[in-house]
């Protein structure tokens, strides 16, 4: 048994792409976007930082729109590609505005959405998607 060569049928490459969608796409709704969404469904004036002068309540709406729709977009799988441009948008702003200065472990969490985002976009969601079901025909 040769440990480089070590092989897993290539149906396995679909549920590792499943699970990177789902952990990410679970992580950025819930850890990130939906407290946004209650901010900016919530009965107080909207206060969010607005880097490109669209106006506090554009930019949590693109936020929210990032972190949340989006997210489940490509938790299921759909439309992934398109979905996945959003949210590298949300974190690579995040990452220039609020985390460039920081310290590497404050900077982590969004670089790895980033790459995250950016493996999937490259991969596509994989064939355990509903992208996956509507380009076979089943």
């Amino acid at each position: 048994m040769n440990l480089l060569r070590f092989e897993l049928p290539s149906r396995f490459h679909d549920y590792g792409l499943l699970v990177l969608r789902l952990a990410f796409g679970f992580s950025l709704m819930y850890g990130h976007g939906w407290g946004k969404m209650m901010r900016l469904f919530g009965p107080d004036e909207i206060k969010f930082a607005d880097p490109f002068g669209f106006g506090p309540a554009f930019t949590l709406s693109f936020a929210v729109f990032a972190e949340v729709i989006c997210a489940i977009l490509v938790m299921a799988g759909l439309f992934t590609r398109t979905a996945l441009i959003p949210p590298f948008i949300t974190v690579a702003t995040a990452f220039f505005t609020v985390h460039f200065s920081q310290e590497f472990s404050q900077q982590e969490k969004v670089i790895l959405f980033a790459f995250a985002f950016l493996a999937l976009f490259f991969t596509g969601p994989g064939k355990i998607s509903l992208d996956g079901y509507l380009k076979n025909g089943k």
